[in-house]
């Protein structure tokens, strides 16, 4: 059991953000490994229902405890001896195992496509995945489940992967199709991650570094990885579902777009829209559009701040200032110089009187 306050809730007010809602009557599909029900923390958040489709189980077994871990960053419930919760501590979820089964027996976009229609039919209006297809490839029964899962007004909140280490932006899937909230990973600095997957795709980032969260039979771990950015943003929307429960998904998503600490005016392919700031989406109670939009740029004479450039080396300010200590260092070298010379010369004529002397009393 890990007893401190992991950083990723240590940048958030918690108390103010539980003022405002804390996840109840949501339930959160979470389409993984399964979400073992044992961990005491998770125990009294699964709804029932789910299903496996690599086992025999209701989806409540987790061999690999990669779908235990997503299902606590969303939902774990408060427990003495631990700093670590859900973000949405009184939210359901709802477990959909379309892969880690016994005997290696794993998943592909075929059955996280039934789960996903399965999750839609269930009436899950939150949908969590944290994973991807292989070799990044698109796939039409995948697709088609999304554009269903989204025409029924459900939002999917998914993982943009975890193969950026390079800087080159990739589609990947689930998270690049219409309607998804894809989500980077960020660090302690507000920054990528440097293994989070960059592409046009990103919408926003979380934290995905050093991930506190819940494991099978019991305790806690941590881990890295774009899958536990993306619960971390599915828990922001299940707390905006309860505080807002006529928003359309679009607009839950254009609000915690909205509010994400920007970089700059719009998005960028590396963290989207910018890192989600929890607060800030449930503090602005005005009605989202369905799509974000760039700040527009500050006019002169507005009194708004506009941003300094950014520069590879020194700003011009900085340069004067170089400059003037480099002046007024070498004219204090010169002044030593000079005094020095003096020093030297009088010392000079003073041993050369000296001799002179000496020799005219001989």
């Amino acid at each position: 059991m890990i007893k401190s306050t992991p950083w990723s809730l240590q940048r958030i007010l918690l108390d103010q953000l539980w003022a405002q809602a804390t996840g109840k009557g949501v339930t959160v599909a979470v389409i993984d490994t399964g979400v073992d029900d044992h961990n005491v923390q998770l125990s009294t958040a699964m709804a029932s229902g789910g299903k496996d489709y690599v086992g025999s189980t209701d989806g409540t077994e987790d061999l690999e405890g990669h779908g235990t871990r997503v299902a606590g960053i969303i939902a774990a419930r408060p427990l003495k001896g631990t700093g670590f919760v859900g973000l949405a501590p009184d939210a359901k979820i709802l477990s959909f195992r379309y892969t880690g089964g016994a005997n290696d027996k794993q998943g592909n976009s075929g059955t996280m496509s039934d789960a996903i229609l399965a999750a839609v039919a269930e009436g899950a209006k939150i949908i969590n995945i944290s994973s991807d297809t292989a070799s990044k490839q698109d796939n039409a029964t995948l697709r088609d489940a999304v554009e269903r899962a989204v025409g029924a007004g459900a939002l999917i909140v998914a993982a943009a992967g975890n193969d950026g280490a390079n800087g080159k932006s990739a589609d990947t899937y689930p998270a690049s199709y219409p309607g998804v909230l894809a989500v980077a990973a960020s660090d302690r600095n507000d920054e990528r991650a440097y293994f989070s997957q960059a592409g046009d795709f990103v919408d926003v980032a979380a934290p995905g570094v050093s991930m506190v969260s819940t494991v099978p039979k019991g305790g806690q771990c941590t881990a890295d990885g774009t899958s536990f950015a993306a619960p971390y943003v599915t828990g922001v929307a299940a707390l905006l579902k309860q505080k807002h429960p006529t928003w359309t998904a679009a607009q839950i998503a254009t609000r915690i777009e909205e509010t994400a600490q920007r970089p700059s005016r719009g998005p960028n392919r590396y963290i989207g829209w910018g890192v989600v700031d929890p607060v800030a989406a449930l503090s602005d109670d005005s009605t989202p559009a369905s799509s974000p939009t760039p700040d527009p740029p500050a006019a002169a004479g507005t009194g708004r701040v506009v941003p300094m450039a950014v520069t590879m080396g020194e700003s011009e300010t900085e340069q004067e200032r170089r400059v003037a200590i480099y002046v007024l260092g070498t004219g204090f070298a010169l002044a030593l110089v000079v005094a020095g010379s003096g020093v030297a010369v009088r010392d000079w004529r003073g041993r050369r009187d000296g001799r002179s002397s000496g020799r005219a009393a001989r």
